[in-house]
């Protein structure tokens, strides 16, 4: 592709930078590997590849320099502070420049997300990759390379002066979805996943925190609540016993038993997985990936496979995985559910007698349903494509999100947390309509409103009354579309 060419410059006027002090020219990275990470935060594939890169620094620290060059697909990804969020979200380490207009993308001339450049200790380019890579291979691949290169007296080791984004949150640290959790007493009680705390918390219907599940320390241990691991968990669904987890960052299932506290894996190894088979598959053995919400019925457990662009089932008596919906490719297309080709699912709700599944296809910036009775199909409500988003009102076939990631059934109705654009919208089944919850003013009781957070979910929690997450200002809305008031719920 580039044969041996001079790389082009990174330092461009206008660019912004991340985890450094101050732009990195080429001219400061000579005599190391330089590894350029086109990215952008939307996208599940380019997330997969940083427990890579990550290993990668571990592994040969002063010797190989990663830079992620930020190549925004959507609107909301072009604002620099969106990007700091997902800087600190994802827990990305090395330097990271914003390149909105695409002007490194092109020099490079870049065609898919995600894709690595490398350029040699002498700032020439020697290689690219477009995918997600065998991490294996990979460091095996660098390190052969960065031993050729010690034995020609190339490689000069030096340690970048790194000033990593920090965002401790509160209480919680990017949440993402809320689910009630069913009680026998009629009391309510609501569990949400802590992502950034890697942890499922609990909470009384006032916002009080009851309990918390998991270490807090970013890991894939079954153990008792204490002292279990979990990693980035976006997902979940409840029982009055039990809290199925959809521990993202582990590609995997996880249970937590609310009489006892104790962790165990019902689904998935750790590994990032190949698409979902059609047939079942023990659970234990099944390898899912980037597992991103979960919604019950009965025995059937769906999730969301955002990593492979499906939709599975575990069903809890047989203990086996199937795959529910969408051939894996990536796009939106409708028909018989194993045909369907879906994007990055990553929000589930079912409808009240729990026969059509509806979810949020994030990448085509779609919500969509399949029906669960006789043959089941996909069906796109709103969505036109993988660069079709916006923020438009109206008629089905004419409104526009932008990668929404959450979504709960309301009174007949579907309330989506249109992450990107910062607000909830309502489909109207009925008559075929999307509007904003907000479309008639709220009065905000706090300083920061809904339109800074990424919402990543959102559930229904009485006549009137909605709870939020409000993932980039660490906290839990509370809607009350009555009333028209919007206050903080918990932070």
């Amino acid at each position: 592709m580039y044969g041996l060419a001079h790389a082009p410059e990174l330092d461009r006027p206008g660019l912004t930078w991340f985890n450094v002090a101050s732009p990195l020219g080429l001219a400061d990275l000579r005599g190391r590997l330089v590894i350029l990470d086109f990215w952008t935060f939307c996208c599940i594939n380019c997330l997969h590849v940083v427990p890579t890169l990550r290993r990668l620094e571990a592994r040969f620290p002063g010797e190989i320099v990663v830079i992620g060059v930020h190549s925004p697909k959507f609107a909301a990804e072009q604002d620099p502070n969106n990007l700091r969020h997902a800087i600190a979200r994802c827990g990305v380490h090395h330097p990271v420049v914003h390149d909105p207009d695409m002007i490194l993308w092109e020099a490079y001339c870049v065609k898919a997300w995600p894709t690595l450049v490398f350029v040699g200790p002498d700032g020439r380019i020697f290689g690219d990759m477009t995918g997600e890579p065998d991490a294996e291979r990979l460091l095996a691949g660098v390190g052969a390379m960065l031993c050729g290169w010690k034995e020609q007296g190339l490689i000069t080791p030096a340690p970048l002066c790194l000033r990593p984004v920090e965002e401790t949150g509160g209480a919680l640290r990017f949440p993402g979805k809320i689910k009630p959790v069913p009680q026998a007493d009629g009391s309510r009680q609501w569990a949400v996943a802590d992502s950034g705390h890697h942890q499922i918390v609990l909470f009384d219907d006032e916002g009080g925190e009851i309990r918390r599940f998991g270490s807090g320390r970013r890991g894939f241990m079954d153990c008792e609540a204490e002292t279990s691991r979990f990693d980035s968990p976006q997902g979940l669904i409840c029982r009055h016993d039990a809290i199925f987890v959809a521990d993202t960052g582990n590609h995997a299932i996880r249970r937590i038993d609310l009489a006892t506290g104790r962790t165990v894996t019902l689904a998935g190894t750790g590994k990032r997985g190949c698409a979902l088979k059609n047939g079942g598959t023990p659970a234990a053995d099944a390898e899912l990936a980037s597992v991103w919400d979960l919604e019950l019925v009965g025995d059937r457990l769906f999730f969301a496979n955002s990593g492979t662009h499906q939709l599975g089932e575990l069903d809890l008596v047989t203990q086996t995985v199937r795959s529910l919906a969408g051939s894996s490719a990536e796009d939106i297309e409708d028909g018989p559910a194993l045909e369907a080709r879906l994007a990055q699912p990553s929000g589930l709700a079912c409808n009240g007698d729990g026969r059509i599944l509806y979810f949020a296809d994030s990448e085509t910036s779609a919500v969509r349903r399949l029906s669960l009775d006789g043959t089941p199909r996909v069906e796109t409500l709103v969505g036109a494509g993988l660069f079709e988003f916006g923020d438009a009102n109206g008629p089905f076939g004419e409104a526009r999100f932008q990668h929404p990631l959450g979504l709960t059934w309301c009174d007949g109705q579907v309330i989506v947390a249109d992450s990107y654009n910062g607000k909830l919208r309502v489909l109207d089944l009925d008559h075929g309509q999307v509007r904003d919850v907000e479309e008639n003013g709220f009065d905000c009781v706090d300083d920061v409103r809904l339109a800074a957070g990424e919402p990543a979910g959102v559930t229904a929690a009485g006549p009137g009354r909605l709870l939020v997450t409000d993932t980039n200002n660490h906290r839990v809305l509370e809607v009350l579309t009555d009333e028209r008031v919007l206050r903080t719920w918990t932070r």
